[in-house]
Order: structure tokens, then C-alpha cells, then sequence
């Protein structure tokens, strides 16, 4: 396929926003050494069911990429450029760690206490602001355009995590979170209802998906795009993740329990691969009575919903992408660290 040379320059330019930072001018927070195993297999990739075999890949650890973080969430990877971008939300900045050279550095900053990032079908940044309470997207020259700041007349809560369909349709949910206290944003009081929106592809139209979830996170489709995964995140007395029948015309029907907690589990971001399977972002609720060094890490569920692993992570992850040049890395976006790990799957988009 020819691409306009106009195209192609924009996309060298967005690809190279970033500026190079010393690691010193970075840290923002505490840095935590990490031991990686020396054993193979990793005994932190924990096989729950056999069925989780076929994706450990036996010569594969898990590894810190970076740290000297306060709260990672929303990475994506960018094939194009060979680096991964990713949302440091209380300290109003998106950081860039490259492939080639295992730097971290600074995209933006101020990002608005930017949350969930991902990619339009043009490859363009799409991103969830708590601090403006919008949706944007970064052209190839770097300019932003805002997507959808309001419903009905009235402010989103704080955007929160974003997933856009092969067909354009951006999706994305909008918990109380960021306006909640001064830490991810500036405290407000809520215009609307937690809920999930859906931007039309054609002339951009935003419209309501639903809006009878308490605390939606976390969403993500399966391979064929006829299954929608949304998390409630303040549902009680667990965590769940509902799955919704995804009609043609963007419309929901079929909710059911795809996963249910049933304890102190914390389900946050989550990706599906290409066989079906969820990885999802996981920890401790914050119960009195919770392990956080039990729970936190990745848990994975079958296309059934049946938990088959469990990558243990001295963190909570809190969001997670596939990457690389397979697309079968999985970076994990853990609290104060970015965290990867080689899998024998790939990311189904």
C-alpha cells in the first residue's frame, strides 16, 4: 500500500516528540531494586491450570524495564517507532521507553494526568485526560484534537481506559476516579453517571453504551470483535468483568459474568490475546484482610472465564499491552515500575 510521503513525514515527526532525559532528571518517586529469577522456568509464572502451559515460554523471565515511578497505567506499544508509551498519572506525565536502547524518557509533560493511551486504525495517539476530562487525539504533527469532552451538555467524570475497534469506533469508560481527590486530578463533583461511551467512526458523534455499572475500568474486545470485556470495579461484594454482545451498529446486549474476583483480587486493565484468553490487570482490593504479595501481578483467564495463571509481580499491575515485533511481549504497567515478559501468544489487535 503507498502512503502519502505528507503522511509518512507526520508520522517521523510523532514518532520522534520525545525528548531524551537524563535517568536522574526523571525520578519522581522511590526506585525498588528488583531480583530477577535465575532459574528457568520463572517460578513467578505460576501454572494454575495445564492449559496455561502451551503460553509460558520456558527460557522467559520476568523483567523490570524501568522504575522511579508513582502510578503507571495505560501503555501501548508503537510497532513503528519501537517504543512503548505509558501514563504516570500523579506525576502529570506520559513517559517513552525505547526498544532499541532500553531508555526511558519524557513524551509529554503536562499531559493532563493522562490515563489510558491507544492507537486509531492511522496509528495516532488516543488519549483518556482525568485533568481536562476528555478524550484526545495527537496528530502527526503533534497537535491535539479533542474527540469528546462532554455528554448531554455535560463534563465526563475522568476518562479512564480506551480501546478503538477495527472499524473506528473509539470506546472508552469514565469512572469518578480522577476527580475523586487531588491526586490524578483535581477533586469535582461528578456531572454524570460512571458509564462507557462510543465515538461514531463517521463524523464522530458520541453516544452512550451504558451506564448501570459502578466504577467501569478497565475494557478491552475479543479477537473477532463481537465480544466487548468491561470491568466494574466498585462492584460488591468482588470484582467482576461483564462480557456484552457487540452489535453492528455499536449497540450492547447479553451482558453476563464473564469473571468474578471472589475475594480480594483487584481487577484493573486487561487485554485479550488472539486465542481469547484475558490477561488482566491484578491486586489487592485494599481489604483488611488481603495478601497483597498473594494476589498482585497478571492473572490470566481462558475464553471460559477459568483462571489457567498467574504471573506474580513484587507490585501491583494495574495495566498491561502486547508488544514487540511479535506482538508477544506483555508489558506490565506495576505501580512504582514498568515490568515484560515473553509469552508463547500474541495480542489479538
Amino acid at each position: 500500500m503507498d502512503i502519502d510521503p505528507k503522511v509518512q513525514a507526520g508520522r517521523r515527526r510523532l514518532l520522534g516528540a520525545a525528548l531524551a532525559v537524563g535517568p536522574a532528571s526523571l525520578v519522581q518517586a522511590q526506585s525498588f531494586n528488583f531480583t530477577p529469577q535465575q532459574r528457568y522456568p520463572d517460578p513467578s509464572v505460576r501454572i494454575l491450570d495445564p492449559e496455561f502451559s502451551k503460553y509460558r515460554i520456558y527460557s522467559s523471565s520476568v523483567e523490570q524495564l524501568a522504575t522511579g515511578f508513582r502510578w503507571l497505567e495505560g501503555p501501548v506499544w508503537f510497532g513503528d517507532g519501537r517504543y512503548l508509551l505509558v501514563s504516570d498519572i500523579p506525576n502529570d506525565r506520559i513517559l517513552r521507553w525505547d526498544e532499541t536502547t532500553g531508555a526511558i524518557s519524557v513524551f509529554r509533560h503536562p499531559a493532563n494526568f493522562s490515563n489510558g493511551l491507544a492507537r486509531d486504525r492511522q496509528g495516532r495517539l488516543l488519549t483518556c485526560e482525568h485533568l481536562t476530562r476528555r478524550v484526545t487525539r495527537t496528530e502527526y504533527d503533534g497537535s491535539i484534537t479533542v474527540l469528546a469532552d462532554r455528554y448531554d451538555g455535560k463534563r465526563f467524570n475522568s476518562p479512564n481506559d480506551i480501546v478503538c475497534q477495527r472499524n473506528g469506533a473509539v470506546w472508552f469508560t469514565d469512572p469518578p476516579f480522577g476527580i475523586g481527590g487531588h491526586w490524578e486530578g483535581d477533586k469535582a463533583a461528578p456531572e454524570l453517571p460512571h458509564s462507557v461511551y462510543r465515538i461514531d467512526p463517521a463524523g464522530g458523534r458520541v453516544t452512550l453504551a451504558l451506564s448501570d455499572l459502578a466504577g467501569p475500568n478497565g475494557l478491552c474486545f475479543s479477537p473477532d470483535e463481537k465480544v466487548l470485556y468491561i470491568v466494574e470495579s466498585r462492584h460488591q461484594p468482588y470484582r467482576v468483568v461483564w462480557a456484552y454482545d457487540v452489535g453492528s451498529d455499536g449497540a450492547l446486549s447479553g451482558k453476563r459474568l464473564h469473571i468474578d474476583a471472589q475475594g480480594a483480587g483487584a481487577i484493573d486493565g486487561i487485554k485479550c490475546d488472539e486465542a481469547g484468553n484475558l490477561w488482566c490487570g491484578w491486586g489487592s482490593n485494599g481489604s483488611p484482610d488481603a495478601k497483597s504479595e498473594e494476589l498482585d501481578g497478571v492473572m490470566v483467564f481462558n475464553p471460559a472465564g477459568k483462571p489457567i495463571g498467574h504471573i506474580r509481580l513484587p507490585e501491583r499491575c494495574a495495566n498491561l499491552c502486547f508488544g514487540g515485533a511479535k506482538r508477544n511481549r506483555l508489558f506490565m504497567a506495576s505501580s512504582h515500575s514498568l515490568y515484560a515478559l515473553y509469552v508463547e501468544t500474541r495480542g489479538a489487535a
